[in-house]
Formats: C-alpha cells, sequence, structure tokens
C-alpha cells in the first residue's frame, strides 16, 4: 500500500474530533489576538501619522510621507504566503525559529499593520475638515487634535476597518498552518489535505466559518453602538 493510501486510512473517530479541535482553536485564538494587539498599538498611530504627513495634514511633511506610504502599500500588496516565506530569516532572527505560533505571528503582524495602517489613513481621511478645523480654534495641540477630533470622529469606520483586519488574520492564521504553526489550518492541512480525512475537515470548515460569523456580529454590533446617527435613532424608538 503506497504512503497516501495509508494515510488516507488512518481517520479520526467521530468521539475524538473535539478534542483535535479545541487546541487547535485555541492555538488559533491566541495567535490571532498577539497579532492584533500588535496591529492595534502600531497601526492606529501609524495610520494617524501617515495620514497628517500627507497634504492638508496637521504636519504636512512629502518627504517622509511618500516612503512611509509606498512601504505600506509593499506590506499590503504581498500575498501572505509569499510574505510568509520572504521573510524567514528576519523571523528567524526575531524569534529563533521558522515554525510554530512564535514564527506566524512575526509575518502575520507585519500583514496585519500594512492593512489596517491603511484602513485608519482611510478612516481618518473621511473625518470632515470642519471638525479638525473645530479642533484647531480650540486651541488644541496636535496630538489632542488626532486623539479628540479625528480618531474619535472616524472610530465607527476604524472599529468596522479592526473588523475586518481580525476575519483577516484567522484566514492568514490558516496558512501558517502550512509552517506547522498550529491551530485551525494546521489541522486542516495535516488531517484534511494530507489524510484525506473529510470528517475533521467539514468540522474546521464549520468551526472557522461561524468563528468568523461571530467576529462580524460583535463588530457591527461595536460600529452601530459607535455611529451617533444610529445612537439618535436607537433612543427614538424607545
Amino acid at each position: 500500500m503506497s504512503a497516501p493510501s495509508v494515510l488516507a486510512a488512518i481517520t479520526v473517530p467521530t468521539n475524538e474530533i473535539p478534542g483535535l479541535l479545541i487546541p487547535a482553536f485555541r492555538d488559533t485564538v491566541i495567535m490571532v489576538v498577539v497579532v492584533m494587539v500588535i496591529v492595534l498599538v502600531v497601526g492606529v498611530p501609524l495610520g494617524a501619522v501617515i495620514h497628517n504627513l500627507a497634504p492638508g495634514g496637521l504636519f504636512e511633511n512629502r518627504a517622509l510621507h511618500t516612503p512611509l506610504s509606498w512601504i505600506i502599500s509593499i506590506g499590503r500588496s504581498l500575498p501572505f504566503l509569499v510574505l510568509m516565506t520572504a521573510i524567514i530569516p528576519f523571523t528567524r532572527l526575531i524569534t529563533g525559529t521558522n515554525i510554530g505560533i512564535p514564527a506566524a505571528v512575526v509575518p502575520m503582524s507585519i500583514a496585519g499593520i500594512a492593512f489596517f495602517t491603511r484602513i485608519v489613513e482611510n478612516s481618518l481621511r473621511a473625518v470632515p475638515t470642519s471638525v479638525v478645523a473645530a479642533a484647531k480654534a480650540a486651541g488644541g495641540s496636535n496630538t489632542q487634535i488626532i486623539w479628540s477630533a479625528q480618531i474619535s470622529e472616524a472610530l465607527p469606520n476604524i472599529v468596522g476597518g479592526l473588523t475586518i483586519n481580525t476575519i483577516a488574520m484567522i484566514e492568514y492564521s490558516a496558512i501558517a498552518g502550512t509552517i506547522g504553526a498550529g491551530g485551525l489550518g494546521y489541522i486542516a492541512v495535516t488531517y484534511g489535505y494530507q489524510r484525506f480525512d473529510h470528517q475533521v475537515m467539514i468540522a474546521t470548515i464549520i468551526t472557522l466559518v461561524i468563528t468568523v460569523a461571530l467576529i462580524q456580529l460583535i463588530g457591527d454590533a461595536l460600529v452601530r453602538y459607535l455611529t451617533p446617527e444610529q445612537n439618535v435613532r436607537a433612543t427614538a424608538r424607545v
């Protein structure tokens, strides 16, 4: 019997599937949570800086804005699998390994920061200039204007983008399973693809679909709560 046939013959009993998926789901959650904390801490201020370095920004500087914008664009344009492979030496330098959760966090963070920075930048661009002008007239510093006027006004859009970004990181964590990062992606590759265990594959897909749906529902609810018009309508109904 050939090796693929032997693997195909080894299937996980139905009652053992939860014991296989629960630790994998936990690893996926750990990866995504760690990455999203890094993305938030770096992406929000970086997006604000790039927005305000652009023409018409609070501290316009084309010499800085152009290279920063290009770097973010390059990070966004690379498919995640290509990015993950290309920075293996850097990942090994930072984490000491190119497999496992730590190795997955590095490329996921880079991809997530590039994506979320653009979301923040575009969200701030949609803030009415009158809001910024009013904050300037009130004597606010650049930092105060960014946080209390720009980011505060753009918060619903930023949260909506954060929801999309979180879902993207779940997808990236599945791709990271190909380098042995663990999580649901690793289970899908090892059992669903290499062993042709359809039960495990279907259970993994269902778990991913439910997880993404819950994140989307929570994100949508937060956006509605943070949107002033929605709050006014809700109050009027009551």
